[in-house]
């Protein structure tokens, strides 16, 4: 049970003195980056999506595979 103490005593002090935290700058401008960086994986997925088709028997959204499917059925 020592152990344990001694383990929660030094995680505590590690994060209060050694850990350097950011600033609220730093914070927001790193959420921003990942959420920039979010959209554009997002957009180039739907994309990629889009063009090779999740579901040729949706006529609303075949992409260019459906319509390849649609012409040589």
């Amino acid at each position: 049970m020592e152990k344990l103490k001694i383990y929660f005593q030094e995680s505590y002090h590690e994060l209060m003195y050694k850990v350097t935290w950011p600033t609220w700058e730093e914070l927001q401008s790193s959420t921003v980056l990942v959420l920039v960086a979010l959209g554009i994986f997002s957009l180039v997925i739907f994309v990629m999506d889009f063009i090779f088709g999740a579901n040729p028997e949706n006529t609303l959204f075949e992409g260019m595979l459906g319509l390849i499917y649609r012409m040589f059925a």
